[in-house]
């Protein structure tokens, strides 16, 4: 059975289940309504401009910041992962400032940066960089002793040891980061909307929604939307790790 179909199979059991707590009283429909409410809802989301335009301005702020994060965090793995003493000296910041929770930087990024979309992007950024540079320094200390010191003896030079050797042999690592931190990315934006109150986004949505009356309706639809893109990123990223890395026996791990 194809892996989407087997996908879809589980989440129309979900949403029966779902409908199944509701109609039976099991869970109270002011407090949580019936997917097939929440899905009607959805689709007349879909066809408002207006919600649409906040898609579209978490899918922008998600793009920028992983693209950022790729680009700081690849060249910061390479170089601590081929400086043994210099990785051993950035540890300590690293681990200081990689369990921080963004949320708990927000007000200290919206004094630095204002309350603009750059506030979630420099948040997003910063949580999505660690998977990244992680896995890259992870790959870097994983290169076969074999394999350098067979450039070596042909007199390769550092820097074609860099493209030819180290590359390629990190890229499969690398790719999963990448793919690790899409999901944090996606996620920190959303939260970030949600909690310092964005003038566009899904999360903004979603407290808009809740607000006053509380259509709980529009608050899961807004919810369920933002889980479909992060399952489509996920899966469109997993496919393309797949056919780019099917070479490699790492394609699909996770270092954590």
């Amino acid at each position: 059975m194809p892996r989407l179909l087997r996908n879809l199979i589980g989440l129309a059991g979900f949403f029966l289940l779902w409908e199944g707590a509701v109609q039976t009283g099991l869970v109270r429909r002011e407090f949580i309504p019936p997917p097939s409410v929440v899905l009607s809802s959805l689709a007349e989301l879909l066809g408002d401009v207006s919600f649409l335009r906040d898609v579209i301005a978490t899918m922008l702020a998600w793009l920028i910041a992983l693209g950022i994060a790729v680009v700081v965090a690849i060249p910061a793995g390479l170089l601590l992962g081929s400086i043994p003493p210099l990785q051993v000296a950035t540890r300590a910041i690293v681990e200081f400032l990689r369990p921080i929770p963004p949320v708990a930087l927000i007000p200290l990024v919206i004094l630095i940066v204002g309350g603009g979309p750059e506030a979630k992007i420099t948040l997003a950024v910063y949580a999505s960089v660690w998977p990244i540079l992680f896995n890259t320094v992870y790959a870097m200390a994983e290169i076969d002793p074999v394999l350098t010191e067979t450039a070596k003896s042909f007199g390769t030079s550092k820097s074609r040891m860099l493209t030819s050797v180290a590359l390629p042999h990190a890229a499969p690592f690398v790719f999963t980061g990448i793919r690790m931190s899409a999901a944090i990315a996606l996620i920190v934006i959303v939260s970030t909307e949600f909690v310092a109150g964005a003038s566009r986004g899904i999360g903004n949505f979603v407290l808009e929604a809740s607000e006053g009356g509380g259509r709980r309706d529009l608050v899961l639809a807004g919810t369920v939307v933002a889980g479909i893109i992060g399952y489509l990123i996920n899966e469109g990223l997993e496919r393309t790790g797949r056919r780019l890395f099917a070479w490699s026996e790492v394609r699909t791990e996770v270092v954590k």
